[in-house]
């Protein structure tokens, strides 16, 4: 049976008028369903950004599974790298999903990926040349993270609804597991209190960056339709402030700082008032040209091409089974 907006003698505005009041409605979009171009368009940039980022996450931790002090700390954070990889796949998937009627596969994807046209977080693209990164990554970036996903388990588009709900009750062990390492080392010697210092300024940039530029007033085009859709709830601002309310006091109580002299909390207006990071930088480095990008796209590639053989061994099972 037909829905209404399937329906061939609606118009095109008759039809998006209809979706948007099943939106509006609180109904959930399937993959299957009809749904307006820039819909589908507006989630295919974000859920294979997202999944991409998951992948790419992996590597600045994957770089500590053979150097973590302790064996409980490689067992650790080799299951955090697993747990990640696992989360790109199923966002992969729901990708997969949405640019089938483009004709495209996830071979599109990845070699969007391999050509910059398609970026991944800019928190990836940095270094990690101590273990107090691996905790920082966990407690503050895995935190980051946990804020923007919450804001859209409520999206529109169900399956990525579904794969949000998995992904942020793994990411909270994830936050804890960098939290744990934390504490540890603010507990630890004052080496150990110093490089846990270093790191945190060195990632607290990266970390403003993350929710992305601020609106200053005005929500971009992409925002504005994306909450029209209930894609997402919030802006990036709102995002950054509930990141700084949550995690700058734990990081004073710890008796740590932030690079910035100048950040305060303005009680009047609720908000913490902050020096801007450099967004012209930020542009450079989500386009591939940050400290790390070069090295992880380049390992991210040769994995690629050197499991191609799985991928082609799996197709060509299917074909004999079909």
């Amino acid at each position: 049976m037909q829905t209404p907006m399937e329906r061939s003698d609606l118009t095109e505005d008759a039809k998006m008028e209809a979706f948007l009041a099943r939106i509006d409605r609180g109904e959930k979009i399937e993959a299957d369903d009809w749904m307006p171009d820039d819909y589908r368009n507006q989630l295919i940039k974000l859920i294979s950004m997202h999944g991409i980022s998951e992948i790419m996450g992996a590597l600045p931790e994957k770089e500590w599974v053979p150097k973590a002090p302790t064996l409980r700390r490689k067992l650790a954070i080799m299951a955090k790298v697993q747990d990640e990889m696992g989360h790109g796949q199923l966002l992969l998937r729901v990708a997969e999903d949405l640019i089938a009627p483009l004709g495209k596969t996830r071979e599109d994807i990845m070699q969007d990926l391999f050509a910059g046209r398609l970026k991944f977080h800019n928190v990836f693209h940095m270094e990690a040349p101590t273990w107090a990164d691996a905790g920082v990554i966990g407690w503050l970036v895995d935190g980051a993270a946990i804020i923007t996903q919450s804001m859209s388990l409520d999206t529109s588009y169900a399956p990525y609804a579904r794969a949000l709900h998995r992904i942020c009750a793994e990411e909270k062990f994830h936050a804890q597991h960098g939290e744990s390492i934390v504490l540890e080392l603010a507990e630890g010697t004052e080496e150990q209190r110093q490089m846990l210092q270093e790191s945190i300024t060195r990632w607290w940039p990266s970390l403003l960056m993350f929710f992305g530029p601020p609106e200053n007033g005005n929500i971009t085009s992409n925002q504005a339709s994306n909450m029209r859709y209930k894609i997402r709830s919030q802006t990036n601002e709102e995002l950054r402030q509930i990141f700084l309310k949550k995690y700058l006091p734990r990081i004073f109580h710890l008796g740590f700082t932030v690079p910035d002299d100048t950040i305060y909390f303005d009680e009047a207006e609720d908000k913490w008032v902050y020096q801007q990071p450099d967004w012209e930088e930020f542009k450079l480095i989500v386009k591939g040209k940050g400290p790390r990008s070069a090295q992880r796209l380049h390992l991210r590639e040769m994995s690629y091409e050197e499991t191609k053989w799985v991928r082609d061994a799996i197709l060509s099972f299917g074909r004999q089974v079909g």
